[in-house]
């Protein structure tokens, strides 16, 4: 069997008195996606931050295809392969959709116009720009000149997930990305999580809607105060039954774990 392509171990981090993950572990294979669920105060944000370099954890570790890393900021997490989208998406709206894909990684013009003049390439990027919208079957973007801010919620969100996925090589990590989206947009999201998965990435999403979550999780990490409570599937779980786990009302049989449990790939 491979290495999970993301691993952690007894994640631990606190805040003051305040328990942000209590001794967390996770396991992220290669096209898989892996759903996050919790209440407020679960430890989510805490450990996707973890995970992708925005926070240190106090204690435990991470591993990449089966090497342990230490990641001190986001820049050596998307160097490890993890690239991010997080809810507030960091699009900057009065650029260009190729410029926002090649935010904080623009290039420049080859020979002494890059290096000397520092002039950046902008015919280069948008030129993938557009292969990389095309690769991914994004068809809400069809003028990569177009401003970020003239684009619906669901084509923003689709221009952060596009950036992630092209330079996300192993990991790409979503929170709430179908946040404050219509049905329609919500789809759409949804099926570029797919993709992702389908182009071999491990995916994290991190979610409050039990509907996406049960229609694109091929397994459901829960937390709960700071604690890992287990691991389900959606076929060895209902959404009620997860939010029952989630909220306490209810309990994981420990054989029931489905990192414990030898499970076949999800078709969708």
């Amino acid at each position: 069997m491979s290495e999970p392509v993301l691993q952690a171990r007894g994640l631990a981090k606190t805040f003051g008195h305040v328990v942000g993950l209590d001794r967390v572990d996770l396991t992220l294979s290669a096209g898989e996606v892996l759903a996050v669920i919790g209440d407020n105060g679960a430890g989510k944000s805490t450990l996707i931050k973890c995970l992708s370099g925005a926070m240190v954890p106090d204690a435990g570790t991470i591993s990449v295809e089966g090497r342990q890393v230490s990641f001190r900021t986001t820049q050596d997490a998307r160097a490890a392969g993890i690239e991010t989208v997080y809810q507030t998406l960091a699009v900057a709206p009065a650029l260009d959709i190729a410029s926002n894909l090649f935010l904080a990684r623009e290039q420049r013009r080859p020979g002494v116009l890059g290096t000397v003049f520092r002039m950046l390439d902008t015919g280069a990027m948008k030129k993938q720009a557009k292969q990389r919208i095309d690769d991914l079957g994004i068809t809400t973007l069809q003028n990569i000149n177009q401003a970020v801010e003239t684009l619906s919620g669901g084509q923003r969100q689709a221009v952060a997930v596009a950036r992630a996925a092209a330079f996300g090589s192993k990991v790409v990590i979503l929170d709430e990305p179908t946040a404050a989206l219509g049905v329609r947009e919500t789809g759409q999201v949804l099926r570029l999580i797919r993709d992702l998965r389908d182009r071999g990435l491990g995916v994290i999403l991190i979610s409050h809607n039990m509907p996406n979550v049960f229609e694109v999780a091929d397994k459901i990490h829960i937390q709960r105060l700071g604690r890992r409570l287990g691991v389900i599937t959606p076929r060895s779980h209902t959404p009620a039954e997860a939010v029952a786990i989630m909220t306490g009302a209810a309990t994981l049989d420990p054989a029931q774990d489905a990192d414990d449990l030898v499970d076949t790939p999800r078709n969708t």
